[in-house]
Parts: structure tokens; C-alpha cells; sequence
């Protein structure tokens, strides 16, 4: 666009006192980032040439965009230090120019400006209006001038000039073509605006999915597309990688991907990746959220983190919505009330689409499991709002599937026994150490599935959680539980009813307050004693991780040891210890040592070890 020749003289108009107070705003402290102006300034004429598209389609009369190329141009001069920055646009007419410059008439920008006057609160949402962002340029910019071409026939060309003092001048001008140019003659510290690999840098950043060529020097820097834009239907799994790789900055490929739109309640285009990668589980430290947000293809938000719940941060992406209210600066959004339905809708969506791809693909989806279930874990006890669907995600092993095959806790409740109540879990280092040990034999012996947890965070989820469609979730190591008794077995008559009382009362004197209590147990099958928590919040696994660090239980640790009565050692315990109470002592207190190790708990080794040299001892 050529420079225009005047006309006549120049006008000279002071700005509205409105002006004057967001012009000193805008330049000294609302925007942090000065960078900001050439995003806001793209933006302005995009929105130009998105109105000129519009009226080009409604009104015939309109010069058709097959006249003038539709695009953005930005021209620099690193030795004069300039930066222009020119659309095909609709352009403005000279009022047009003077209200959207001169003046603020725009509704709700008084208001803006005494809501900034009586406090810290930023809410404006005239987003790529004159008179809006186009004033950040003045962060950079000593002297401004706009030269705009109205697209309305018969209408003269206008050039504006201001320095962003108290007053701008403004005068007709000739030779200009339809849209608008800015001219910024750049301060002294801002003449890095003026280096074309600078400015390419700011328009990957933030305006790459401008919806027309922004081109630099006549060379086209936004040549990436808003697919998420686009209808599903028409976009290949190969762009959707290339779209993965370039929004995330990978070299992966992504194992899952979700595409959609919705109108209500709000406006979304998204385009949801999963990795296939989870560093944070490697040690490369903790994740930070990777999912953008942009506002008519425009970067409002990089790296998000009120779009998802942090325990999301895995999830790259964009989501778009043109509902969000945002301040002048489009560097926050205001409205708390809107963030949190949108955040709801994504994260809801995003939830739907992993419990859809679990039943369709379990295989794939226990690779995700395998990569990203500690997230999972982690949203399941923290965040209750979405406590219900993220239960639907978890997937353990269980004593009713294979080793190495996950189950969900809807495939456990759909085998339950129709007498059966609760659902059983059981931590253990791992599933031979679990199925070796004493918890799980009546649960064996009565048929009832139990599921197996390798993690401590394990039972702190599903302790957590407490319950799934009604039915309770239980640690296997509880007391109370009421499952069927073994059953009598030929030649193993249980202690009579006497001789239990007071071996079980005699145990408790000798082992004192390591345990609560001591009974006799009905669902041990093949161990001699076994550990309980009283606590049903206390599981074994909670104690380890609290024994690790060297925590005291308290009365969170409360056990109870159960005895089988059946078993040939507790019998020949019950007679040793009147034949030999000093020998049936060490016996009890290695009894007990048993229980702990079995229950995964660590025990005192140079005094187990001491007691099973004198057990060695009297037996030989």
C-alpha cells in the first residue's frame, strides 16, 4: 500500500479524556509483556478482514476479495526502525477513524476505565476493536500513523498521526487502497520489533492460526492450519500428528486424540492429544499443563493451567472459544464463573471420550493405563467433582484375571456374588507376594474376588473413593469383615471354646500394647496368626509408607492379631505354654513377627533373629 499524498492540512483533536486515562494505562502498567502489541494488532486486522469476507457474501455490491488478495502484510525497517503493519480489510471511514480512535463510545468502555480507576479488577472484552489493543502499540511506538481506505464506495481515504500525548491529528488522504496501514516509528528500547526474525517469533507464538496469510517481508510466517477448526470428518490422522507435534513441540506421536465441538452452554472447538510419552514418571520432573487457549484462533492463554484440573497437565492441545470475556490485554480471563463451566465441559468431555475408548480398545487403553494412571490416581483422590467418572477409569489386577490383564471396578461388581456387599482390594509389593500371604485365603476358599494393588497411593485412592455404585470398597486386612469360615476340615478340630479364651487373653498379656486385641480368627485357611487394622482407613500399605518414613501410627495403627485355632502350631503354642511359658513366649512374640512380615510391615531383625536362634536352639 502506497503512501498517501495529502489532501489538505492536517486536523488537530484532543482525545477524550477517556483516552487520555486508558492510553496512560495501557502504556505504563496494564500490559506485562510488550511483545503483546503486534498479537493485538494482528488481531485487529484479521477481525477487518473477517467483517470485509461477511459483507462480501451479504452485500454484492461489496469489491470481492478475488479483487484485492485477503492477507495480512507487515513490512520492517531495522535502519529507520519501523514497523508497518497493513490489511486488506474494510477498512474505516474518516469517523469511523475518529470514534475509534479519538474517542471511546464503545459499550462499556466508560465503565472499564472506572472499574481500572476504583480498583485492581481488569474486565473489558472488546476484543480487536480500534481503540482497544490497538493501543498497546503506543509501548513500543515514539509516533503512529494509521492510513485506512474504507471499503464503502466514494468514500476518502483518512491518514491519523499521534504520538500518544493529549492529542492526534487527523486529515483526508488519496492514493490508498481498501483496508489499513500502520506505521510505528519504534522507541529507542524497542527497536528489536524491528528485526524480522523477532516479529516471525511473536507471530508463531501467538498468532500462527490467524485464519489469513500474515506474511513478513512477503514472506508467509503462519502456514500451519487451525485444524481444530475444521470438521473431523475432514482431517487426516496424519495432520492430526503433524498438529500434535508442532502444538506440543514433540517428536512422539500421540496415542489418543479427541476432536469436537459444542454450542452450548459455550461456544468450544477443541483438539485434545495424549503422548505417548510421561516423562514425569522418568524423574524429568513434574509436568506443567499443556493445553492452549486461544479465542478466535488467537493465543489468549499459553500452557493453560484453568482449562483442565492440574491432574490433567499430561494433555496437549487447543481449545477455542469465542464466549470467554478477557481483559484489554487478552492476557486473562476475567470471569471466573465462565473458566470453571469451560474447564467443566472439557474435562467432562475429555473423561467421556477415555471411559468410550477403554470399552472400544481395552489393550490400548491399558497402554495409557500403564503411562498416565498415576494422573488418573491422582484426580480420583483429590478432586471429588469428578470422583464418579474418574472411578470408572481405574483399572488394577485382580485374583479373578490373569497376571498382567487389568481390571475396572465395573468388571469386579459385574462378577460379585448376589450375596455379596462390598468390593475387596489388597496391596502388596506385588501379586505372588499377595496371593502367598494370609489375607487372601478365605477370600480363595469363599470365591470372592479380590483386587490386587501394587502402589501405597493405591489404597489411599481407593480409600478414598469409599464406594463405587453403592457397594463398599474394603481392604482385604480390615476386621469385621464377614465372609465364610473355611469350614471344618478332617483332622483339624479348632481349640474348644475354654482353651481359645484364655490362649487368645494370654497372648495379648505377652504381647502387650503392640496389639489392640487378640481373637481367634474365622478366615484363616493355611496361616497360623494374621494382622488386622482396626482403623478401616489404616490399610497396611499406609502403614509402610508411614513405617518408611519413619512416622508413628498413633492410634491410626491399631492392629489386632487373629489366631487360627486350627492351626497345628497355635495348638502345640496353647500346650507349650504350660509346659514351658518361657519357650512359649519366644514362640508368641515370633508368632506375632510373622504376622508383621506377612503384612509387609518391617519388624526389629536383630531381635527376631536372636529369637529364632533360641527357637533353633531348643528344637535341636
Amino acid at each position: 500500500m502506497p503512501d498517501a499524498s495529502p489532501k489538505e492540512q492536517f486536523e488537530n483533536r484532543e482525545f477524550q479524556t477517556e483516552v487520555k486515562k486508558l492510553l496512560d494505562i495501557v502504556i505504563n502498567s496494564l500490559y506485562t509483556d510488550r511483545e503483546i502489541f503486534l498479537r493485538e494488532l494482528i488481531s485487529n486486522s484479521a477481525d477487518a478482514l473477517e467483517k470485509l469476507r461477511y459483507e462480501s457474501v451479504v452485500n454484492k455490491e461489496v469489491t470481492g476479495p478475488d479483487v484485492l488478495p485477503l492477507e495480512i502484510s507487515i513490512e520492517l525497517d531495522d535502519k529507520e526502525h519501523t514497523i508497518t503493519v497493513a490489511d486488506t480489510g474494510i477498512g474505516m471511514t474518516r469517523d469511523e477513524l475518529v470514534e475509534n480512535l479519538g474517542t471511546i463510545a464503545h459499550s462499556g468502555s466508560k465503565k472499564f476505565i472506572q472499574q481500572l480507576n476504583d480498583s485492581d479488577k481488569k474486565d473489558f472484552n472488546l476484543i480487536g476493536q480500534f481503540g482497544v489493543g490497538f493501543y498497546s502499540a503506543f509501548m513500543v511506538a515514539k509516533k503512529i500513523r494509521v492510513l485506512t481506505q474504507s471499503y464503502l464506495p466514494g468514500e476518502p481515504g483518512c491518514e491519523w498521526v499521534s504520538e500518544g500525548a493529549g492529542s492526534y491529528d487527523v486529515r483526508t488522504a488519496e492514493g490508498l487502497q481498501r483496508g489499513t496501514k500502520i506505521v510505528l516509528e519504534l522507541k529507542e528500547d524497542a527497536y528489536e520489533f524491528s528485526e524480522a526474525a523477532r516479529v516471525k517469533e511473536i507471530i508463531r507464538q501467538y498468532s500462527s492460526f490467524v485464519p489469513f496469510p500474515i506474511k513478513v517481508d512477503r514472506d508467509q510466517v503462519n502456514t500451519i492450519q487451525a485444524i481444530w477448526t475444521r470438521n473431523k470428518s475432514e482431517v487426516t490422522e496424519e495432520e492430526y500428528k503433524e498438529f500434535y507435534k508442532f502444538i506440543a513441540n514433540a517428536f512422539d506421536e500421540p496415542l489418543y486424540h479427541l476432536h469436537f465441538t459444542a454450542d452450548a452452554p459455550l461456544a468450544i472447538n477443541a483438539l485434545l492429544f495424549v503422548p505417548e510419552n510421561n516423562f514425569e514418571r522418568y524423574g524429568f520432573g513434574r509436568m506443567e499443563p499443556g493445553t492452549n487457549l486461544y479465542s478466535r484462533r488467537v493465543l489468549i492463554q499459553p500452557n493453560s493451567e484453568t482449562i483442565l484440573p492440574e491432574w490433567l497437565r499430561f494433555v496437549r492441545g487447543v481449545v477455542d472459544s469465542e464466549d470467554i470475556p478477557l481483559n484489554i490485554s487478552r492476557e486473562t480471563a476475567q470471569d471466573s464463573a465462565l473458566i470453571a463451566k469451560l474447564q467443566k465441559v472439557i474435562t467432562g468431555r475429555f473423561l467421556k471420550f477415555l471411559d468410550k475408548e477403554s470399552q472400544d480398545d481395552p489393550e490400548k487403553y491399558a497402554q495409557f493405563w500403564n503411562t498416565f494412571g498415576m494422573f488418573i490416581k491422582e484426580g480420583a483422590m483429590a478432586d471429588f467433582a469428578y470422583r464418579k467418572e474418574l472411578a470408572k477409569l481405574l483399572r488394577f489386577e485382580s485374583s479373578a484375571a490373569e497376571p498382567g490383564k487389568l481390571v475396572s471396578l465395573a468388571d469386579y461388581t459385574g462378577r460379585m456374588k448376589e450375596e455379596q456387599m462390598d468390593i475387596y482390594f489388597i496391596n502388596g509389593p506385588s501379586r505372588e507376594a499377595i496371593e502367598a500371604g494370609p489375607y487372601v485365603e478365605a477370600f480363595r476358599a469363599g470365591g470372592y474376588e479380590v483386587i490386587y494393588t501394587y502402589e501405597p497411593i493405591d489404597d489411599f485412592v481407593l480409600s478414598n473413593l469409599g464406594e463405587y455404585e453403592g457397594k463398599k470398597l474394603v481392604s482385604a486386612d480390615s476386621t469385621g469383615l464377614e465372609l465364610p469360615g473355611p469350614g471344618d476340615k478332617p483332622g483339624e478340630e479348632p481349640l474348644d471354646s475354654d482353651n481359645t479364651t484364655s490362649l487368645t487373653a494370654w497372648l495379648k498379656e505377652i504381647l502387650g500394647d503392640k496389639v489392640s486385641e487378640v481373637n481367634s480368627s474365622s478366615r484363616l485357611v493355611d496361616s497360623p496368626a494374621i494382622i488386622l487394622n482396626l482403623n478401616p482407613m489404616m490399610t497396611s500399605s499406609m502403614q509402610r509408607v508411614m513405617q518408611a518414613a519413619n512416622r508413628d501410627f498413633g492410634a491410626l495403627g491399631q492392629k489386632a492379631l487373629e489366631i487360627n485355632t486350627r492351626h497345628k502350631l497355635i495348638k502345640r503354642l496353647n500346650e507349650l505354654r504350660e509346659e514351658d511359658p518361657e519357650f512359649a513366649r519366644v514362640v508368641a512374640e515370633q508368632v506375632f513377627d510373622n504376622a508383621l512380615i506377612s503384612a509387609g510391615l518391617v519388624v526389629n531383625p536383630r531381635a527376631m533373629v536372636e529369637r529364632i536362634n533360641q527357637i533353633l536352639e531348643k528344637t535341636l
